[in-house]
């Protein structure tokens, strides 16, 4: 009798033990206490550097007002950053880096080569990851583990097409970056719905990141025929681009999207951007909205933003903020750092942010529609909705 009187009394010692240890856990990985681990890779150094820069100052500061409200699970965001600079395969490194550190989720890159490049990584590792880039090839086909941020390229363009129709606009151009993912989608989904909306593409113009001079662009775009043109760049091209389509005198309408809705181009663009259009997410105009529920929420942001930086957040911000919110929301529906947990509390999440309002599904992991898109027009150094958008956009 001895021994089985022993063998129980070692079970009940253990016991207490056991269930101290399922009252620490989170549902996931993780004991309350514990950081809960978030990686961010972002562009620092190299081209897209001032994408980067943003982002990194916007998931910061979502991260520090989480913190501060008690954190995730009860427990603390850690976040570690890796650089990718601007280059896709450190993307890839970087990303193996922060799963080897174990980390519950990855918020990837603004450079758009960066995360495709990355993307089959993410799939084998089945690590969420929120990318900050709206290449379209991201999420169609779905990749499981993939979840956009900013409206897509195929999104942005077809926002354009709809201001187009409304202005009576039957002839575009276009003008993009060949070596951008990001403006080939976004090129290739202007040619998909134009008839759509009753536009003919009566131009294609290709250029490359480190193109400097414009000038036979132009001139083609001039005897085409068109009514306007949209360019499809990120970085110094869209600076130089909008200066020497200042200095040809054209009077065709110039529409920039997403990559230049910030004062990273509008401030180097100087006098050549007044006038310009500029298609860009709903949070950059916040100021021009009435009081609501959307205006509320870009406040979150820009109102903390502006008093730490000086200036109010651009569309990169918008997007790492966005994208940390999004991420929270997810980690907190699954209540659980788990990965896979928080894979699937994420393709039934909806959620208010400066953004817009996102509703993630199996079939749509891009989860933002057209309707939070503003196409604006620069006017003394601002970027001010157009009257076509103010009675688009929602409250």
């Amino acid at each position: 009798m001895r021994r089985p009187l022993a063998v129980m009394a070692a079970l009940l010692l253990l016991l207490p033990a056991a269930c101290g240890d399922n009252d620490d856990n989170d549902g996931g990985g993780g004991k309350a206490g514990d950081p809960l681990k978030i990686g961010l890779i972002v562009s620092l150094t190299g081209n897209y550097a001032p994408l980067g820069s943003e982002d990194e100052k916007s998931v910061k500061l979502a991260v520090q007002q989480i913190n501060d409200a008690g954190g995730l699970l009860g427990r603390q965001i850690e976040l570690t950053v890796r650089d990718d600079k601007s280059q896709p395969e450190q993307s890839v490194l970087s990303f193996n880096d922060l799963k080897g550190a174990g980390v519950a989720a990855v918020i990837g890159s603004p450079f758009s080569n960066s995360a495709l490049a990355t993307i089959p990584q993410v799939d084998r590792a089945k690590l969420p990851y929120v990318s900050l880039t709206p290449a379209d090839e991201q999420v169609n086909p779905i990749h499981p583990y993939v979840f956009v941020v900013p409206a897509t390229s195929a999104t942005y363009a077809d926002r354009i097409l709809q201001y187009y129709q409304a202005q009576g606009f039957t002839k575009v151009a276009v003008a993009h970056d060949s070596r951008s993912s990001y403006a080939n989608a976004g090129t290739a989904g202007m040619k998909a719905k134009a008839a759509q909306y009753g536009v003919t593409l009566v131009a294609d113009e290709e250029f490359q990141t480190s193109t400097t001079e414009f000038g036979a662009i132009i001139n083609h775009v001039k005897s085409s025929g068109a009514q306007a043109l949209t360019v499809w760049a990120t970085g110094p091209p869209g600076v130089a681009f909008a200066k020497q389509y200042a200095s040809a005198g054209v009077d065709i309408p110039l529409m920039f999207t997403g990559s230049q809705a910030s004062s990273l181009w509008l401030k180097p663009a100087g006098p050549a951007a007044e006038g310009v259009f500029v298609a860009s997410s709903i949070a950059v105009v916040g100021d021009s909205l009435p009081d609501g529920e959307q205006k509320k929420a870009i406040e979150e942001l820009s109102k903390p933003f502006a008093t730490q930086y000086g200036y109010p957040p651009p569309q990169f911000a918008a997007d790492g903020y966005a994208g940390m919110k999004l991420l929270a929301a997810a980690v907190t529906k699954a209540n659980s750092d788990d990965p896979a947990k928080i894979q699937a509390a994420f393709e039934g999440l909806t959620l208010l942010t400066p953004n817009g309002t996102y509703k993630y599904t199996a079939t749509d992991h891009a989860g933002l529609t057209s309707d939070y898109i503003s196409i604006n027009q620069v006017k003394d150094g601002k970027f001010v909705p157009t009257d076509w958008a103010k009675g688009k956009l929602p409250a």
